[in-house]
C-alpha cells in the first residue's frame, strides 16, 4: 500500500496542522477555535504527568511532523516518536535539528504562501528521538515506556490489532496509555474484515471504543473518555472539522 503521507502537499498539511498560528490556519471569528492545537491538547489534556516518574520514558507511536513528541518532552525526560512515513520523521528531524522549517500553505488552488514551522517554546529536541519505523512492528530495542500517546493512529492502520498487540509488552505495569481517533474506517487503509469497529455483525452494531476496551481489558483499565475537536485546513476557505475521541488508559 502506498503512503500518501509521504507526499509534499500533506507534509506542508500535517506542519500547518502541528505548527500553525491560529491567524495562519483560522482568521476567521465565527470559526470553531477550540479545535486548534490538537497535537498539543492531545498530550496536555489527557496525559496526567503527576503520575509519571520523575525520569518518565514516552512513545509517541504515529508521531507525524512531531509536535506532540516535542510537547511531550516537555515533561519526560526521553521521547521516542515513531512514524511510517519518512517525509513526517524527516520533516520534524529538521525541527529538532535547525529550530525551524519554511513550508508552503495552500491559499487558493495553485497560490500558497510561505510559511515557517518553529520548534516549540520549551521543547527539549535533546530529549526526543524521531524514527522511521512500523507501528505494527516496534522493536524491542526501543523498550518500555512510562506513557505511550497514539494520536489519529488505529484507523490508520492495515492490521490495528498487531498494534494493539504489542502495547502490553511497550508500557510498563502503572503507565499509561493515550488513544486517540475519529475512528475513520476506510477501505484503502484498513481492509474491511480488520476494521476495528464501524460496521454492524448480524444486528448488532459495532463499536469502535467497546472493541477496545475488550481488546486492551486483559492489561489496561479504561481511565477516561474525552471528546477532542481538531481541524487540518486544507484551503483558506476549506477544513476538516472533526471530533475524535481520547481514551485514557492505565497499564495493569
Amino acid at each position: 500500500m502506498n503512503n500518501p503521507y509521504e507526499t509534499p502537499g500533506l507534509i506542508s498539511q500535517y506542519l500547518l496542522f502541528h505548527y500553525g498560528k491560529p491567524d495562519e490556519i483560522l482568521p476567521y471569528d465565527e470559526a470553531p477555535h477550540s479545535a486548534l492545537d490538537f497535537a498539543v491538547r492531545a498530550v496536555t489534556e489527557m496525559v496526567d504527568f503527576d503520575l509519571l516518574p520523575a525520569r518518565s520514558r514516552a512513545l509517541d507511536l504515529g508521531c507525524a511532523v512531531g509536535r506532540s513528541s516535542f510537547t511531550l518532552s516537555e515533561k519526560c525526560h526521553e521521547v521516542i516518536g515513531i512514524d511510517f512515513s519518512h517525509a513526517s520523521v524527516e520533516a520534524a528531524q529538521a525541527l529538532a535539528a535547525e529550530g525551524q522549517l519554511p513550508y508552503d500553505r495552500i491559499d487558493e488552488g495553485a497560490m500558497t504562501t510561505r510559511l515557517v514551522a518553529h520548534l516549540p517554546e520549551g521543547a527539549h529536541p535533546q530529549r526526543v528521538q524521531l524514527i522511521q519505523g512500523d507501528a505494527m512492528n516496534v522493536p524491542t530495542e526501543v523498550g518500555q515506556f512510562d506513557m505511550a500517546l497514539l494520536a489519529n493512529l488505529i484507523c490508520r492502520l492495515p492490521e490495528p490489532t498487531r498494534c494493539l498487540e504489542r502495547l502490553p509488552d511497550l508500557i510498563r505495569s502503572g503507565g499509561q496509555l493515550v488513544i486517540t481517533s475519529p475512528y475513520t474506517w476506510l477501505d484503502e487503509f484498513t481492509p474491511r474484515d480488520r476494521w476495528l469497529g464501524g460496521y454492524v455483525d448480524g444486528d448488532r452494531p459495532v463499536v469502535t471504543i467497546e472493541v477496545l476496551e475488550k481488546s486492551l481489558r486483559p492489561h489496561f483499565k479504561l481511565e477516561r473518555r474525552q471528546n477532542l475537536p481538531m481541524l487540518i485546513r486544507e484551503t483558506a476557505r476549506k477544513f476538516q472539522w472533526t471530533m475524535a475521541e481520547g481514551s485514557l488508559w492505565q497499564r495493569l
